[in-house]
């Protein structure tokens, strides 16, 4: 064991129970351990508007989800959780319990109970407020056990989200943000793409990565860079006149 895995066994930045890559070598070589530490609390938030619908937030916390083993409960207050955008992510309905709870306290008492339940992946609670207390709890009843504890933090307006800047003890935070699909060759829509901002990692530095948002297996992959040039200058090379790189 290198001193810098000792140290980070002892900070607890590095689970004892080892840790979830998400098989991309630039974003695995950010997170201590090589990938989510299993055992801990993340969270995350969509950018701008998806900090109220949480969409982006919740496909990327299905497809973390989806890699893990066995099942995983998702526990929300509204009612508003899109089983074949999640299927679309890698988690199929067949590994999903929803529950539905009445109000957010309900929601982290859930997740706390369910994390220390042998047997689930992942244990997933939206909710707009996290204290540090709470948060604590979270990462206590997960520790020690190979399973993830994803919040997703969702806010009734967007200005509300500045409170996603409040201490919690989340050993990750992160922030998902669209970007433009590739464009395709034929008329349709590419596969979506991500801004993904690590805000925050204990024992990591912070980061930012542009990716393809989830395959129907969860998983990511880094986004080739989109290219704009105008459409005289397009056509023009279309008929070889002039030739742009891209």
């Amino acid at each position: 064991m290198t001193l810098r895995q000792r140290i980070q066994a002892l900070d607890g930045s590095q689970s004892p129970v080892g840790a979830l890559p998400f098989s991309v070598s630039e974003i695995d070589r950010r997170l201590p351990g090589g990938g989510l530490a299993m055992g801990a609390l993340h969270e995350v938030t969509g950018d701008a508007r998806g900090a109220v619908d949480g969409a982006a937030a919740a496909l990327f916390a299905a497809g973390v989800a989806a890699r893990t083993t066995g099942q995983v409960l998702w526990c929300i207050t509204r009612n508003d959780l899109f089983a074949p955008g999640l299927a679309q992510a890698g988690l199929t309905p067949d590994r999903l319990i929803y529950v539905e709870a009445g109000d957010e306290k309900s929601v982290l008492a859930c997740c706390e109970e369910a994390l220390r339940h042998r047997g689930l992946g992942a244990v997933v609670g939206e909710v707009s407020r996290l204290s540090l207390t709470a948060s604590r709890r979270l990462q206590l009843a997960a520790e020690g056990r190979p399973v993830l504890s994803l919040i997703v933090r969702r806010w009734g307006r967007e200005q509300d989200a500045v409170a996603f800047g409040q201490p919690t003890a989340a050993v990750t935070r992160w922030r998902v943000g669209p970007l433009p699909s590739v464009p395709l060759p034929v008329p349709g829509l590419g596969r979506a793409r991500w801004r993904l901002e690590l805000l925050r990692c204990k024992g990591g530095d912070p980061a930012v990565f542009d990716v393809e948002a989830c395959d129907a297996e969860g998983r990511l992959a880094l986004a080739a860079p989109v290219v704009h040039r105008p459409l005289e200058a397009a056509d023009r090379a279309d008929h070889g006149h002039v030739r742009i790189a891209s």
